[in-house]
């Protein structure tokens, strides 16, 4: 039995392994303070982002982090998924999708006009479960 619920404080250690293994996929390095601040965020409930983790037979499996913005095309906020990662162990098995779907709910609930995310273009088997759930933009991101 899958289980989608809110992140808790009592979730750190297995938290930290899954955003450990999130950060490799994804060649990146935080320094801890970073990380810590990120987590403390993560668990108040009226601060963003929100973070939301699966669970199945008791054991942390995934998780997914979002928040809500303003947006000048819209009157509504726009809820940005930011952050998902599913254990390697079972990718496949509908985790990511149940994070998702779950995100999509909280962003239907705060009314919001879209939920985007992004990914690597190398990322493939993510992207064809993405989609499955939304449709690809022509956008290009840049950054400073």
């Amino acid at each position: 039995m899958l289980e989608i619920r809110s992140l808790e404080a009592a979730d750190r250690g297995p938290w930290q392994q899954l955003w450990d293994g999130y950060l490799h996929f994804y060649r990146q390095h935080l320094p801890p303070e970073v990380t810590d601040a990120t987590f403390a965020r993560l668990i108040e409930p009226d601060v963003q982002p929100y973070g939301l983790v699966a669970r199945r037979h008791g054991a942390l499996i995934g998780f997914a982090h979002y928040l809500f913005h303003p947006s000048s095309w819209s009157l509504q906020p726009l809820c940005y998924l930011e952050d998902l990662f599913v254990d390697t162990k079972v990718r496949g098995s509908g985790v990511g999708r149940a994070l998702i779907q779950a995100v999509y709910a909280a962003a239907d609930e705060a009314q919001a006009a879209n939920v985007y995310w992004l990914t690597q273009e190398f990322n493939a088997p993510a992207r064809a479960l993405y989609d499955t759930l939304a449709h690809r933009t022509s956008f290009i991101r840049y950054e400073r």
